[in-house]
């Protein structure tokens, strides 16, 4: 383990991409997606996930040299096809499209199809935000969930995420997924052998399960119940069905490097405040009582102590994560 600048360790990981058949232009892409989620705390989404996105692209589960592509099918509707490569150049293709379409219109939308982990998303649509719009974002991923009742896994663990700006602040960012848990702290404790809740997760036979790996090969439990399992099915028809994409249960995992791509997709949707109602500066009221009210904090402010901190002191990452450079 060893401490090295955000700079550093941005140049390390585009190295490791590199060297497994992954263009410079994705790798540049992933490695700000990884290390952005590194620094702001976001350790499942973060450099955790490099060993296995490069065995991905070495053995071609994702097309490290993907170019993706935006066809504007309307005034304010976009189809991305990140073409079995890496998610994030498709969602940077996706977000430079759709600010300015926004920002005139008042609406932009864009699905993406043929794409794979798109990480933490509070990242992508918090560069919506910065642009002085409100961004949200859907996702579908591998089958990790039943739906309520069943207990075969037919739905993914479906992130939500949405940014709003605020004037003279940093963005509200809200980002989460519809398991109890996001399901990369089951794989961080099957990782490293440790024992996870049991209300996290059932078996394979639908019982709960403190064992990590027993975890990973049944079911994720959804948050708030009946109610995070009909959210997560209401993704899942926004994410692969409005897109095209693979539906979850069709879908190869995000774990291995096993199997054909997993094909997966998103959408994201900006807004433009201005052009809705009163603007921004009245959501600003509710952002100004929520932050006043003792004991509470608004959803974003601790990753951002985590990003100014990792700013000034650097990551500390073990030298083995950059051994296939």
């Amino acid at each position: 383990m060893s401490k090295r600048s955000l700079a550093e360790v941005q140049a390390k990981t585009e190295a490791v991409l590199l060297a497994n058949k992954t263009s410079a232009a994705n790798a540049k892409s992933v490695a700000t997606a990884l290390v952005s989620a590194q620094a702001d705390g976001l350790t499942t989404h973060g450099l955790l996930r490099l060993a296995t996105y490069a065995a991905q692209a070495n053995c071609g589960k994702v097309d490290g040299l993907a170019i993706s592509t935006v066809h504007q099918t309307a005034p304010s509707a976009l189809v991305v096809d990140a073409a079995n490569g890496f998610a994030y150049p498709a969602i940077d293709l996706a977000i430079s499209a759709l600010v300015p379409i926004a920002t005139t219109q008042g609406i932009a939308a864009a699905s993406i199809t043929r794409s794979g982990h798109c990480g933490a998303m509070g990242l992508a649509v918090e560069r919506i935000a910065e642009r002085g719009l409100i961004g949200i974002m859907f996702a579908n991923a591998p089958a990790a969930m039943a739906v309520w009742g069943g207990q075969t896994a037919l739905l993914g663990t479906n992130p939500i995420a949405s940014a709003f700006p605020r004037p003279g602040n940093p963005p509200v960012i809200i980002d989460l997924s519809l398991s109890k848990v996001a399901r990369g702290n089951v794989v961080a404790a099957a990782q490293n052998g440790e024992e996870i809740p049991d209300d996290w997760a059932l078996d394979v036979d639908g019982n709960p399960t403190t064992d990590a790996k027993a975890a990973l090969a049944g079911t994720m439990l959804p948050v708030g119940g009946a109610k995070g399992a009909a959210l997560a099915l209401m993704v899942e028809a926004l994410a692969a069905g409005l897109t095209g994409s693979h539906f979850a249960f069709e879908a190869s995992s995000f774990l291995d490097a096993k199997g054909p791509p997993p094909g997966t997709g998103q959408f994201i949707l900006a807004l433009s405040p201005s052009l809705f109602g009163p603007g921004i500066s009245y959501i600003e009221r509710l952002f100004s009582v929520v932050a006043a009210e003792n004991g509470t904090r608004l959803p974003g402010e601790r990753r951002l102590a985590n990003r100014q901190k990792a700013a000034r002191e650097g990551l500390d990452v073990p030298d083995s994560w950059f051994a296939t450079a």
